[in-house]
């Protein structure tokens, strides 16, 4: 499967086999309310949504400890074969990490990835982003536009959410009529009092038993999130504050100097396409047209509502759209598990839609055909291989 070497395909399959509460789109909110724990006084499902997208903080510093056990020993394997041990970016698909994080303005984070073995670091510092590893002290430096409206950086290349925050923020999105939305009881998170709010699939055909976040009671941002299999209740995914401090963090946490005898890579523009920086003036209004048209064809597309939507993409037609140089398969960066080989643990699979590979776990199942179609949800394969035929 040449084709998973492919840039496109990075964008697709590292993504989709780790979020795992990013499908759905507004609420069906349950009147329970909290109080469990006479600490805390109660509050409704609808009061802890808009405390969550209203909660403002000048900065934070905290550990952060995330475990994933998302049934992919495939992953797991490749991850450890590819020096994915702790502190490597690979290691985020399985297992406990630790995560340093810093945060303040919207364009000054860093997250920290500690292992063993040594340290990866994300700082984000204006316009400038650099991923470093203590692993051979190498840098890579990108520059990101300065009128780029949104200044979130995206943590770490394997989009697994390395803070609470994030994973908020991709179980929110899934919020809407096909989710209840009941408050849990109250808890103690790294030291702070805490309300759980529960989000729960309606349709009973999805993977995911339930969503729980932990709402700090007094800076109202998320300090926890875990993610349950409905299979067995077991706990798929969490990412939770070990330790939190509100105060802002000093300039120079995000300052980075590379240090003596490192090795940096210059990435160049990080706002620009995959196209290149120089893909677009390369291009006649009619090449860009045409690619227009075949990026529109490949998709990403969408297949039922709510929990149990299936994404397709065809990873082929995406390629074609994908002018010159950017079209040739990227390096793995080191850490990350490489596609190709990934692609070739997941296990043989046919039917009336043809054949492919399958990638099963206790939340999500992800089909990629051997005509370079892809199908991915939170759901069980038979549920793929329907709209696959379909």
């Amino acid at each position: 499967m040449a084709l998973m070497n492919s840039p496109t395909a990075r964008r697709w399959l590292i993504p989709t086999a780790a979020a795992v509460a990013v499908i759905g789109g507004g609420a069906a909110v349950g009147a329970l309310a909290a109080g469990a724990d006479p600490a805390l006084p109660p509050r409704s499902a609808a009061e802890l949504l808009v405390d969550l997208q209203s909660a403002k903080i000048d900065g934070l510093s905290g550990t952060v400890v995330q475990t994933a056990d998302l049934g992919l020993p495939s992953i797991a394997k490749l991850a450890a074969n590819a020096g994915g041990e702790a502190g490597n970016l690979g290691s985020l698909v399985a297992g406990t990490n630790t995560l340093r994080v810093w945060h303040s303005d919207p364009d000054k984070s860093r997250v920290a990835l500690v292992g063993t073995l040594g340290q990866t670091d994300v700082i984000r510092n204006g316009t400038d982003v650099w991923i470093w590893q203590s692993a051979g002290n190498t840098a890579q430096h990108w520059t990101m536009p300065a009128d780029k409206d949104d200044h979130t950086p995206e943590a770490l290349p394997s989009d697994l959410p390395s803070t609470p925050q994030e994973a908020a923020d991709q179980a929110l999105a899934a919020v809407d009529p096909t989710t209840e939305v009941v408050v849990g009881r109250t808890a103690t998170v790294a030291g702070r009092d805490a309300y759980e709010l529960i989000l729960r699939p309606r349709d009973k055909a999805s993977l995911v038993g339930e969503v729980r976040l932990a709402i700090d009671a007094e800076k109202k941002v998320p300090l926890r999130v875990e993610v349950i299999a409905k299979k067995d209740g077991v706990s798929a995914f969490k990412v939770a504050f070990t330790q939190v401090d509100f105060n802002r963090p000093a300039a120079e946490q995000f300052a980075f100097n590379p240090p003596p005898g490192g090795t940096v890579t210059e990435g160049g523009d990080a706002g620009k396409d995959l196209a290149g920086p120089d893909a677009e003036k390369a291009m006649t209004p009619e090449q860009q047209a045409e690619m227009d048209t075949v990026a529109e064809a490949a998709g990403p597309k969408t297949v039922g509502e709510g929990w149990t939507t299936v994404v397709t993409a065809d990873l082929g037609a995406a390629e074609k759209a994908v002018p010159g140089e950017a079209a040739k398969p990227e390096t793995t960066p080191e850490g990350v598990p490489d596609l190709a080989a990934l692609a070739e643990t997941f296990p043989e699979v046919s039917g009336v839609w043809g054949k492919g590979r399958l990638l099963s776990g206790t939340l999500f199942s992800v089909l990629v055909t051997d005509d370079g179609k892809l199908y991915a949800g939170l759901v069980s394969p038979e549920r793929l291989y329907e709209v696959a035929a379909g």
